[in-house]
């Protein structure tokens, strides 16, 4: 499935630290959307991660599904069916969790590149997010997947960070 197939408006879920902020900044810069990341509008801006009240929050949320042409990432599966009424593709990253281990301690220890971390902030290590990471997502990778089964839009689920290099690479796509 290419990129076309998905359509101008495409969403991207998948576990904490899958690739879902970097494979929307590839995309909206390769197709020309705009890139909404869902940590962004949930979160307030210069905190450590501290959320915004949920009715702000989903009218963020609802403003920018409105637009004709976007790439957003992120799960708040609450305000999902929204997303889903609007979206012409989805894509689900389901790599494996030492994966997700390893990409969030690589982005805390090394890498200044702002992809999906919040205005004024910088990531850091959390024994919390890393319990989040390796425990409490075990029961959303299963509800993701049977959720994807049910999904009715064009759609691409990525099992592997090899399988993800090629979705990379058929859609001549940059990091």
């Amino acid at each position: 499935m290419t990129l076309e197939d998905l359509g101008p408006r495409i969403c991207i879920m998948g576990p904490s630290n899958s690739g879902k902020s970097t494979l929307a900044e590839a995309i909206s810069r390769a197709q020309g959307l705009e890139a909404f990341h869902l940590d962004r509008l949930y979160h307030l801006p210069h905190t450590d991660w501290v959320p915004r009240p949920a009715d702000e929050f989903a009218a963020l949320h609802d403003v920018a599904i409105t637009g004709s042409c976007w790439v957003m990432e992120g799960n708040y599966s609450r305000l999902l069916p929204q997303r889903l009424a609007r979206a012409t593709g989805f894509i689900l990253l389901d790599v494996p969790t030492t994966v997700s281990l390893y990409r969030y301690l690589r982005r805390c220890w090394f890498e200044r590149d702002p992809r999906g971390a919040l205005e004024g902030g910088r990531d850091s290590v959390k024994w919390d997010v890393i319990h989040h990471i390796a425990v409490a997502t075990r029961a959303n990778r299963s509800r993701y997947r049977k959720m994807f089964g049910d999904i009715s839009l064009p759609k691409v689920q990525i099992v592997s960070t090899k399988a993800l290099v090629e979705f990379y690479h058929l859609n001549s796509l940059r990091r």
